[in-house]
Protein backbone atom coordinates (compact mmCIF):
# COMPACT_ATOMS: atom_id res chain seq x y z
CA UNK A 1 0.00 0.00 0.00
CA UNK A 2 0.96 3.65 -0.43
CA UNK A 3 1.27 6.04 2.12
CA UNK A 4 -1.74 7.85 1.27
CA UNK A 5 -3.79 4.69 0.55
CA UNK A 6 -2.36 3.69 4.57
CA UNK A 7 -3.70 6.81 5.53
CA UNK A 8 -7.24 7.15 3.72
CA UNK A 9 -7.39 3.29 5.17
CA UNK A 10 -6.41 4.24 9.30
CA UNK A 11 -8.87 7.32 8.24
CA UNK A 12 -11.82 5.06 7.42
CA UNK A 13 -11.35 2.68 10.34
CA UNK A 14 -11.23 5.77 13.01
CA UNK A 15 -14.50 7.28 11.49
CA UNK A 16 -15.79 3.49 11.89
CA UNK A 17 -14.89 3.70 15.85
CA UNK A 18 -15.79 6.93 15.88
CA UNK A 19 -19.20 6.50 14.40
CA UNK A 20 -19.85 3.53 16.68
CA UNK A 21 -18.71 5.43 19.77
CA UNK A 22 -21.60 8.18 19.01
CA UNK A 23 -23.83 5.10 19.13
CA UNK A 24 -26.00 5.31 22.22
CA UNK A 25 -27.20 1.62 21.46
CA UNK A 26 -23.80 0.53 20.84
CA UNK A 27 -22.06 2.11 24.07
CA UNK A 28 -24.96 0.45 26.35
CA UNK A 29 -25.27 -3.00 24.64
CA UNK A 30 -21.11 -3.36 24.59
CA UNK A 31 -20.91 -1.93 27.93
CA UNK A 32 -23.66 -4.89 28.99
CA UNK A 33 -21.92 -7.34 27.18
CA UNK A 34 -18.27 -6.11 29.17
CA UNK A 35 -20.04 -6.37 32.33
CA UNK A 36 -21.09 -10.25 32.05
CA UNK A 37 -17.82 -11.12 30.50
CA UNK A 38 -15.86 -9.83 33.42
CA UNK A 39 -18.67 -11.13 35.89
CA UNK A 40 -18.44 -14.75 34.23
CA UNK A 41 -14.53 -14.36 34.10
CA UNK A 42 -14.47 -13.47 37.79
CA UNK A 43 -17.28 -15.97 38.73
CA UNK A 44 -15.13 -18.00 41.45
CA UNK A 45 -14.61 -14.42 43.42
CA UNK A 46 -17.60 -12.50 42.91
CA UNK A 47 -20.27 -15.30 43.49
CA UNK A 48 -19.80 -15.85 47.39
CA UNK A 49 -20.55 -19.51 47.03
CA UNK A 50 -20.31 -22.88 44.45
CA UNK A 51 -23.06 -22.93 42.00
CA UNK A 52 -23.59 -26.40 43.27
CA UNK A 53 -23.53 -24.78 47.37
CA UNK A 54 -26.89 -25.74 49.10
CA UNK A 55 -28.02 -23.91 52.06
CA UNK A 56 -30.65 -25.86 53.27
CA UNK A 57 -31.71 -23.58 56.35
CA UNK A 58 -32.94 -20.89 53.14
CA UNK A 59 -34.58 -21.94 50.73
CA UNK A 60 -36.93 -20.41 48.14
CA UNK A 61 -35.68 -16.96 50.34
CA UNK A 62 -35.87 -13.59 49.37
CA UNK A 63 -32.84 -11.08 49.05
CA UNK A 64 -30.87 -11.47 52.51
CA UNK A 65 -27.77 -11.22 54.37
CA UNK A 66 -25.24 -13.82 52.86
CA UNK A 67 -27.47 -14.65 49.64
CA UNK A 68 -27.93 -11.27 47.33
CA UNK A 69 -30.72 -12.35 44.88
CA UNK A 70 -32.07 -15.32 47.70
CA UNK A 71 -31.87 -18.65 47.06
CA UNK A 72 -33.70 -21.16 44.72
CA UNK A 73 -36.17 -24.11 45.33
CA UNK A 74 -33.34 -26.21 46.35
CA UNK A 75 -31.73 -23.54 48.73
CA UNK A 76 -28.77 -22.51 46.25
CA UNK A 77 -27.61 -18.87 45.68
CA UNK A 78 -29.46 -17.41 42.70
CA UNK A 79 -26.82 -14.77 42.58
CA UNK A 80 -23.96 -17.77 42.10
CA UNK A 81 -25.71 -19.20 39.67
CA UNK A 82 -26.50 -16.30 37.53
CA UNK A 83 -22.30 -15.69 37.33
CA UNK A 84 -21.75 -19.47 36.53
CA UNK A 85 -24.96 -19.38 34.09
CA UNK A 86 -22.90 -16.42 32.36
CA UNK A 87 -19.89 -18.43 31.55
CA UNK A 88 -22.17 -21.00 29.96
CA UNK A 89 -24.03 -18.91 27.62
CA UNK A 90 -20.80 -16.46 27.06
CA UNK A 91 -18.61 -19.46 26.31
CA UNK A 92 -21.20 -21.65 23.87
CA UNK A 93 -22.06 -18.59 22.24
CA UNK A 94 -18.21 -17.14 21.15
CA UNK A 95 -16.68 -20.55 20.66
CA UNK A 96 -19.27 -22.07 18.60
CA UNK A 97 -19.25 -18.98 16.20
CA UNK A 98 -15.90 -19.08 16.25
CA UNK A 99 -16.23 -22.52 14.57
CA UNK A 100 -19.13 -21.19 12.62
CA UNK A 101 -16.83 -18.49 11.17
CA UNK A 102 -13.68 -21.18 10.60
CA UNK A 103 -15.96 -23.13 8.48
CA UNK A 104 -18.44 -20.81 6.42
CA UNK A 105 -16.02 -18.43 6.00
CA UNK A 106 -13.52 -21.39 4.31
CA UNK A 107 -16.44 -22.77 2.58
CA UNK A 108 -17.95 -19.79 1.27
CA UNK A 109 -14.62 -18.14 -0.30
CA UNK A 110 -13.20 -21.76 -1.87
CA UNK A 111 -16.69 -21.91 -3.72
CA UNK A 112 -17.01 -18.43 -4.44
CA UNK A 113 -13.28 -18.44 -5.81
CA UNK A 114 -13.36 -22.14 -7.69
CA UNK A 115 -16.77 -22.16 -8.66
CA UNK A 116 -18.00 -25.09 -10.99
CA UNK A 117 -18.61 -28.21 -8.60
CA UNK A 118 -17.48 -26.30 -5.42
CA UNK A 119 -19.76 -23.41 -5.53
CA UNK A 120 -22.77 -26.21 -6.92
CA UNK A 121 -21.93 -28.76 -3.95
CA UNK A 122 -21.91 -26.14 -1.05
CA UNK A 123 -24.85 -24.47 -2.38
CA UNK A 124 -26.94 -27.76 -1.98
CA UNK A 125 -25.66 -28.70 1.32
CA UNK A 126 -26.42 -25.46 2.30
CA UNK A 127 -30.06 -25.89 0.29
CA UNK A 128 -30.72 -29.14 2.35
CA UNK A 129 -29.43 -28.14 5.83
CA UNK A 130 -31.69 -24.96 5.69
CA UNK A 131 -34.66 -27.15 4.63
CA UNK A 132 -34.52 -28.43 8.23
CA UNK A 133 -35.44 -25.55 10.96
CA UNK A 134 -32.11 -25.08 13.22
CA UNK A 135 -33.74 -25.78 16.09
CA UNK A 136 -34.85 -29.14 15.66
CA UNK A 137 -32.10 -30.56 13.81
CA UNK A 138 -30.06 -29.48 17.03
CA UNK A 139 -32.75 -30.87 18.99
CA UNK A 140 -31.89 -33.96 16.60
CA UNK A 141 -28.40 -33.68 17.02
CA UNK A 142 -28.57 -33.54 20.79
CA UNK A 143 -31.63 -36.34 21.13
CA UNK A 144 -28.88 -38.61 18.92
CA UNK A 145 -25.70 -38.42 21.29
CA UNK A 146 -27.84 -38.19 24.26
CA UNK A 147 -25.66 -36.03 26.66
CA UNK A 148 -25.63 -37.95 30.34
CA UNK A 149 -23.42 -35.57 32.04
CA UNK A 150 -22.04 -31.94 32.28
CA UNK A 151 -18.87 -32.17 30.27
CA UNK A 152 -20.93 -34.51 27.69
CA UNK A 153 -23.88 -31.83 27.35
CA UNK A 154 -21.12 -29.05 26.93
CA UNK A 155 -19.73 -31.24 23.68
CA UNK A 156 -22.91 -32.16 22.51
CA UNK A 157 -24.19 -28.29 22.36
CA UNK A 158 -20.90 -27.05 20.84
CA UNK A 159 -21.64 -30.21 18.08
CA UNK A 160 -24.95 -29.57 17.64
CA UNK A 161 -25.15 -25.77 17.08
CA UNK A 162 -21.60 -25.55 15.13
CA UNK A 163 -23.11 -27.92 12.62
CA UNK A 164 -26.80 -26.14 12.56
CA UNK A 165 -25.53 -22.64 12.19
CA UNK A 166 -22.02 -22.88 9.85
CA UNK A 167 -24.27 -22.86 6.54
CA UNK A 168 -25.91 -19.16 7.03
CA UNK A 169 -22.08 -17.84 7.28
CA UNK A 170 -21.06 -19.80 4.50
CA UNK A 171 -24.10 -18.58 1.92
CA UNK A 172 -23.10 -14.64 3.60
CA UNK A 173 -19.65 -15.26 2.92
CA UNK A 174 -19.97 -17.16 -0.97
CA UNK A 175 -22.42 -13.52 -1.88
CA UNK A 176 -19.78 -11.14 -0.76
CA UNK A 177 -16.77 -12.74 -2.70
CA UNK A 178 -18.75 -13.58 -5.65
CA UNK A 179 -19.23 -9.75 -6.01
CA UNK A 180 -15.32 -9.48 -5.08
CA UNK A 181 -14.49 -11.86 -7.20
CA UNK A 182 -14.59 -9.79 -10.43
CA UNK A 183 -13.53 -6.80 -9.08
CA UNK A 184 -10.64 -5.27 -11.11
CA UNK A 185 -7.84 -5.59 -8.22
CA UNK A 186 -8.38 -9.10 -8.29
CA UNK A 187 -8.06 -9.30 -12.08
CA UNK A 188 -4.83 -7.41 -11.92
CA UNK A 189 -3.56 -9.66 -9.29
CA UNK A 190 -4.90 -12.73 -11.25
CA UNK A 191 -2.80 -11.19 -14.12
CA UNK A 192 0.28 -10.90 -12.65
CA UNK A 193 0.28 -14.33 -11.34
CA UNK A 194 -0.37 -13.95 -7.92
CA UNK A 195 -1.38 -17.32 -6.61
CA UNK A 196 -4.75 -18.34 -5.65
CA UNK A 197 -4.02 -19.00 -1.75
CA UNK A 198 -2.80 -15.52 -2.16
CA UNK A 199 -5.76 -13.69 -3.65
CA UNK A 200 -8.04 -15.05 -0.99
CA UNK A 201 -5.98 -14.31 1.52
CA UNK A 202 -4.81 -10.80 1.21
CA UNK A 203 -7.38 -9.59 -1.14
CA UNK A 204 -11.00 -11.19 -1.14
CA UNK A 205 -10.78 -12.20 3.02
CA UNK A 206 -9.66 -8.33 4.48
CA UNK A 207 -12.57 -7.13 1.97
CA UNK A 208 -14.75 -9.32 3.52
CA UNK A 209 -14.11 -8.36 7.14
CA UNK A 210 -16.91 -6.46 7.63
CA UNK A 211 -19.62 -8.35 6.65
CA UNK A 212 -18.19 -11.27 8.55
CA UNK A 213 -18.25 -9.10 11.72
CA UNK A 214 -21.40 -7.90 11.96
CA UNK A 215 -22.73 -11.68 10.80
CA UNK A 216 -21.17 -12.65 13.81
CA UNK A 217 -22.18 -10.85 16.17
CA UNK A 218 -25.57 -11.03 15.52
CA UNK A 219 -25.35 -14.98 15.45
CA UNK A 220 -24.16 -14.81 18.70
CA UNK A 221 -27.28 -13.99 19.86
CA UNK A 222 -28.81 -16.67 18.34
CA UNK A 223 -26.23 -19.29 19.32
CA UNK A 224 -27.33 -18.11 23.16
CA UNK A 225 -30.44 -18.70 22.62
CA UNK A 226 -30.54 -21.87 20.90
CA UNK A 227 -28.71 -23.18 23.85
CA UNK A 228 -30.83 -21.41 26.47
CA UNK A 229 -33.61 -23.10 24.25
CA UNK A 230 -32.32 -26.33 24.71
CA UNK A 231 -31.01 -26.96 28.32
CA UNK A 232 -34.93 -25.40 28.74
CA UNK A 233 -36.19 -28.59 27.28
CA UNK A 234 -33.59 -31.24 29.14
CA UNK A 235 -31.69 -31.93 26.69
CA UNK A 236 -28.65 -29.46 26.74
CA UNK A 237 -26.26 -28.58 29.69
CA UNK A 238 -26.77 -31.35 32.51
CA UNK A 239 -27.17 -30.48 36.06
CA UNK A 240 -25.62 -29.70 38.10
CA UNK A 241 -23.84 -27.08 36.69
CA UNK A 242 -26.15 -24.16 35.77
CA UNK A 243 -28.28 -22.88 32.49
CA UNK A 244 -30.47 -19.91 32.35
CA UNK A 245 -32.75 -22.33 30.64
CA UNK A 246 -32.45 -24.61 32.80
CA UNK A 247 -33.30 -22.11 35.45
CA UNK A 248 -35.85 -20.77 33.97
CA UNK A 249 -37.36 -24.16 33.32
CA UNK A 250 -36.78 -25.26 36.80
CA UNK A 251 -38.79 -22.19 38.04
CA UNK A 252 -41.70 -22.61 36.05
CA UNK A 253 -43.48 -24.30 39.01
CA UNK A 254 -43.05 -21.38 41.92
CA UNK A 255 -44.39 -18.94 39.21
CA UNK A 256 -46.69 -17.59 41.51
CA UNK A 257 -44.85 -18.27 45.05
CA UNK A 258 -41.03 -17.30 43.86
CA UNK A 259 -41.81 -15.30 40.45
CA UNK A 260 -38.72 -13.86 40.70
CA UNK A 261 -36.84 -17.13 40.23
CA UNK A 262 -37.83 -16.50 36.55
CA UNK A 263 -36.94 -12.90 36.38
CA UNK A 264 -33.38 -13.13 37.17
CA UNK A 265 -32.53 -15.67 34.43
CA UNK A 266 -34.57 -14.37 31.93
CA UNK A 267 -33.48 -10.68 32.50
CA UNK A 268 -30.19 -11.64 32.20
CA UNK A 269 -30.70 -14.07 29.16
CA UNK A 270 -32.64 -10.92 27.24
CA UNK A 271 -29.75 -8.69 28.22
CA UNK A 272 -27.12 -10.43 26.55
CA UNK A 273 -29.52 -11.36 23.59
CA UNK A 274 -30.43 -7.37 22.88
CA UNK A 275 -26.93 -6.47 23.29
CA UNK A 276 -25.31 -8.84 20.72
CA UNK A 277 -28.23 -7.73 18.51
CA UNK A 278 -28.08 -3.71 18.99
CA UNK A 279 -24.44 -4.11 19.29
CA UNK A 280 -24.41 -5.96 15.33
CA UNK A 281 -26.93 -3.53 14.13
CA UNK A 282 -24.09 -0.58 15.60
CA UNK A 283 -21.82 -2.19 13.51
CA UNK A 284 -23.17 -2.72 10.21
CA UNK A 285 -24.32 1.03 10.75
CA UNK A 286 -20.87 1.96 10.99
CA UNK A 287 -18.46 0.00 8.92
CA UNK A 288 -21.42 0.13 5.60
CA UNK A 289 -20.52 2.93 3.74
CA UNK A 290 -23.62 2.73 2.19
CA UNK A 291 -25.18 3.74 5.52
CA UNK A 292 -23.29 7.08 6.22
CA UNK A 293 -24.92 9.90 6.93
Amino acid sequence: MTADAMHAHSARERSAVQRLLRNPAAVVSASVIAAMVIGAALAPWLAGYSYDAVDRANVLSGPMAGHLLGTDNQGQDIWARLLFGARVSLAIGIIVEAIEVIIGVSLGLLAAYRGGLWDTLLMRVTDAMFAFPDLLFAILLVGILRPTSPFAGFLTVFVALALVNWPSMARIVRGQALALREKEFVEAARAIGVPDRQIILRHLLPNLLSPILVAATVDIANVVLAEATLSFLGIGIQPPYPSWGRMISDSLPYLRSAPMLLVYPAAALAMLVLSFNFLGDALRDALDPRLRR
